[in-house]
């Protein structure tokens, strides 16, 4: 059976990881090893209610591994440095480009699939635009050094003679959903837009500081992280091209019908508030993403994403409204 694997998976603690891990669970696999830095006390909430048959810190994982007794069947590699607030390129190079390579070269090594996360960060301002063509990797220019160093990755796996047996890099758009209540900053706009509402009946966001967007109009492709997880799962499951892949929905959304979205499922009449953009990411900041999904449509995975209202229902229903995890 397939549930009788051994899988990895790194970034357990975190959102999208802690979602893969309670899916992996409802699919029946147990036999998980997690790894993560698990000192974030906030954190726990993600995984101390799942299965999973070890649990190892992020800077002991590959003594472990080298020492463990029974092999590794998948790798999932989730974990990394996240915040694209943080501007310190070095800490974005030791997390998410030093320690992928090694993930890498240990699943090359001894031929084990791997599916890790790149990000939609890598596009930039998007103008090359947004399609998961291998030729296009060397020319994007990401706007913040979280981008940079998914991009140096992405760029330094499709250069490499030795790969795992299959392999992908999923390029995630705007992800939102249950388990990023530790995020902060980071979390989702769908979740601060929830607890603004629930605090003051009203959402606040940023103000276009470009005269080709109104006011909340600025577009991302919002996918929920149960459709994220589900193709994960399915690459697993799967054989397909190795190779970078777009994940998101396909279709840009404006921050006003995510902000509207929001209070319908609230019960709430709309009430949005235009705030200035922080200086600090201004110069910085996507208008326009939109994940162009023919990549992975073609590999073979047919199955329908959720539309932004639907997603944002459950996550607000289903979660918010209870602080319940996934």
């Amino acid at each position: 059976m397939r549930n009788n694997r051994r899988i990895l998976l790194t970034g357990a603690a975190g959102f999208i990881g802690s979602y893969l891990l309670g899916y992996l669970n409802q699919l029946g696999y147990a036999d998980i090893i997690i790894a993560d830095d698990f000192s974030d006390e906030d954190k726990w909430f993600n995984f101390d209610s799942k299965q999973f048959s070890e649990k190892i810190p992020r800077t002991e994982l590959f003594d472990w591994l080298n020492s463990a007794e029974r092999e590794i069947d998948f790798v999932f590699h989730l974990g990394a440095r996240t915040d694209t607030t943080e501007f310190d390129y070095s800490i974005h190079k030791e997390l998410n480009v030093n320690y992928s390579k090694n993930i890498w070269n240990y699943c090359s090594a001894n031929s084990i699939p791997l599916v890790y996360a790149s990000s939609a960060a890598t596009y930039g301002s998007g103008d090359l635009g947004y399609k998961d063509d291998h030729d296009l990797v060397n020319a994007l220019q990401p706007l913040n050094p979280y981008g940079v160093s998914k991009n140096e990755f992405d760029k330094w796996t499709l250069q490499q003679p030795t790969t795992p047996p299959y392999w992908a890099g999923l390029k995630f758009f705007n992800v939102y959903g249950p388990n990023e209540y530790h995020k902060a900053r980071m979390a989702s706009m769908v979740f601060h837009g929830y607890n603004q509402a629930r605090k003051t009946g009203a959402i606040k966001l940023f103000r276009s500081h470009r005269p080709d967007f109104k006011d909340g109009e600025q577009l991302r492709d919002f996918i929920y992280v149960e459709d994220v997880v589900k193709v994960c799962v399915w690459m697993m499951d799967n054989e397909f091209e190795p190779g970078l892949y777009n994940l998101g929905t396909g279709k840009a959304r404006s921050f006003n019908d995510l902000a509207n979205a929001t209070f319908r499922a609230m019960g709430l009449g709309p009430n949005i508030i235009y705030i200035d953009m922080p200086e600090d990411i201004r110069d910085k900041y996507q208008y326009f993403t939109e994940a162009d999904m023919t990549k992975l449509r073609n590999a073979g995975y047919t199955s329908p994403f959720y539309s932004l209202e639907e997603g944002v229902t459950i996550y607000v229903k289903e979660y918010l409204k209870e602080r319940k995890y996934y």
